[in-house]
């Protein structure tokens, strides 16, 4: 099942219990999410995009424009097949309370829900921890050194956790390429297929 929108930008209409917010944005049928903290970490508190106007979000999207998940960087960045979201859309006075993300919680699961994409790139220590808790299973300490670019089975997703790239090594930029330009070259889409129950030998996969 696809959804039918040409928008980009809060393709899902969310309107959270603030006065500024950043939305969404991307394709609404992508085949990879990337989810950051909130836009005071990640950026567009002006521009109304997520990963714009910061340093580090630059270089995100400089390395998934290598890696094929973006066709140009820039504010807006040209997708391809690629959605942003945070987990705390709200620009907040400071950092998010746990009220704030409690409260904004709701919107970010139900468009993960509903783009259903394939890969899940959360990005950071938070949303890394709030992936892997919510959606793969595993709570406890995080060592995004090691789980930096690295392939994590999920509950229907695969998850590439990234270090913030406001503090990555030439290294870890490469690795964070070359893990996304390996992942394309085989099937990752997360379906099933149930052709097997159906006449016929042709497949029928479903997400």
């Amino acid at each position: 099942m696809k959804n039918v929108t040409h928008r980009q930008s809060n393709p899902f209409g969310h309107q959270p219990d603030c006065q500024n917010f950043v939305p969404g944005y991307g394709d609404a049928n992508a085949h990879f999410h990337v989810i950051g903290d909130h836009p005071g970490v990640h950026g567009g508190i002006d521009s109304g995009i997520p990963f714009t106007e910061t340093p580090g979000s630059e270089r995100l999207q400089s390395a998934l424009v290598e890696a094929g998940l973006l066709e140009s960087a820039g504010t807006p960045p040209t997708v391809a097949q690629t959605y942003f979201s945070y987990l705390c859309m709200c620009v907040t006075p400071g950092p998010p309370t746990q009220a704030d993300y409690d409260d904004l919680e709701r919107f970010f699961d139900s468009e993960l829900r509903a783009i259903t994409a394939h890969v899940l790139l959360p990005v950071g220590e938070r949303a890394t921890k709030h992936v892997l808790a919510n959606y793969a299973a595993r709570n406890g300490h995080l060592d995004m050194d090691a789980l930096h670019a690295t392939e994590r089975q999920g509950a229907g997703w695969l998850i590439y956790p990234i270090k913030d790239p406001g503090t990555w090594t030439d290294a870890e930029e490469q690795k964070l390429v070359d893990a996304l330009t390996t992942l394309q070259q085989r099937d990752y889409r997360q379906e099933v297929d149930l052709g097997r129950f159906l006449p016929g030998d042709d497949p029928y996969r479903v997400r």
